[in-house]
């Protein structure tokens, strides 16, 4: 079976790849990172130029394909720079419940806006006493004449002080875990009852907690069919998971690549340490931990653009492949820099913060391992 990438997969990553090395060095990050906003809006806008913010859409959508193993090519590119803007948020998360679950008229006023860089979207789904089951929620939705009534708490929203438009999931039926009565809602960021308290996460990027209070919503905000939404979010979650372990592979080699050279130029008892064979035998483990993240993120890929069975267990193998690997890299590269490694000034404990977030996100390592022995 052939693994390579087609010819235009591979000019897409040499399109990143190229942006990645030229135009994001760390300390052009770091600003960014430091700064009032969150990311680089003129990186934003030469996101939508290079139609990198299409890649997660299909055809009939305006987009490129919107295949998994296109997202994965970026998102590995991404992980190279630690890439913060926020892709992950607007263009796989948010743009991916509207392409799956908006009418045409939702599609028509958001998709465009987040192709053309003018759109921010967050995706409002974790609550504090959730953890990672996405059945659990009790943000409710009270039907009134106009609409909706929304009232809740939701923690962790990824982008969220910096969304024009949030997609709050809420019930609107059954009890605090049934997988039915939940359902999705477009609420203006800026609307009436609607409380954004945004911070930094350790790894740089920008979440919030986004509280509602009586928020009023219309008819027309609502995404897919009434208490049907569950099975959309599972979806687009796993495509999210899918897009970050891409990018864990993209900063774990970095952080091994950085590792190895740094070894050539530290020199202890007159030699540079990456002559010592316990060394050379930890660094060579980091190669192995990467090239299985790899490999295991590509089968997750295919599976997902196959779709059918077994779609749920490979990713859930691979977030559990990927937290393993990227602690171990992670905890590799600090330890062997020493007390440098996990200093704001080297970018080595950047990476290790980030893939340390990446093992937290939609379900961590032991949650995976579980969901992949009960299926």
């Amino acid at each position: 079976m052939d693994f390579s990438y087609s010819e235009e997969q591979q000019m897409l990553q040499d399109s990143v790849a190229k942006f990645v090395q030229n135009d994001y060095d760390f300390d052009s990050r770091m600003k960014v990172v430091k700064g009032d906003v969150g990311y680089n809006q003129d990186h934003w806008k030469l996101f939508a130029e290079l139609g990198w913010l299409m890649v997660p859409f299909k055809e009939e959508d305006g987009g490129l394909g919107g295949s998994a193993l296109d997202l994965m090519v970026v998102m590995e590119e991404f992980g190279k720079g630690i890439v913060i803007e926020p892709f992950l948020t607007t263009a796989v998360l948010g743009g991916g419940l509207i392409a799956n679950a908006g009418s045409d008229a939702q599609k028509a006023q958001y998709i465009a806006g987040i192709m053309e860089g003018t759109t921010q979207l967050a995706f409002a789904y974790a609550e504090p006493q959730g953890r990672y089951d996405l059945s659990d929620v009790t943000t409710t939705a009270e039907k009134t004449d106009a609409g909706f009534r929304l009232n809740g708490h939701k923690a962790v929203v990824l982008n969220g002080g910096i969304a024009d438009t949030l997609i709050v999931s809420a019930r609107t039926s059954g009890a605090q875990t049934d997988n039915d009565g939940i359902s999705l809602f477009l609420v203006d960021a800026k609307a009436t009852g609607v409380e954004v308290q945004s911070y930094r996460t350790q790894d740089g990027a920008r979440a919030a907690e986004v509280k509602l209070n009586n928020v009023e919503v219309t008819a027309d905000s609502l995404l897919a069919a009434e208490g049907k939404a569950l099975p959309i979010i599972e979806d687009v979650i796993q495509r999210a998971t899918l897009a970050i372990c891409a990018e864990a592979v993209g900063a774990m080699e970095v952080a091994y690549q950085k590792t190895v050279e740094y070894t050539k130029t530290r020199v202890q008892f007159g030699v540079p340490i990456a002559k010592f064979q316990a060394l050379q035998h930890r660094m060579a483990d980091m190669f192995i931990e990467h090239q299985q993240a790899k490999s295991i993120v590509l089968m997750a890929a295919m599976k997902l653009d196959q779709g059918g069975e077994g779609v749920a267990k490979a990713v859930s193998a691979m977030k559990a492949r990927i937290g393993k690997a990227g602690r171990a890299v992670g905890q590799e590269a600090v330890q062997i820099h020493g007390g440098i490694g996990v200093t704001e000034e080297l970018d080595v404990g950047h990476y290790f913060k980030r893939l340390t977030m990446i093992e937290l996100l939609f379900g961590n390592t032991a949650y995976h391992t579980q969901n992949f022995a009960r299926s």
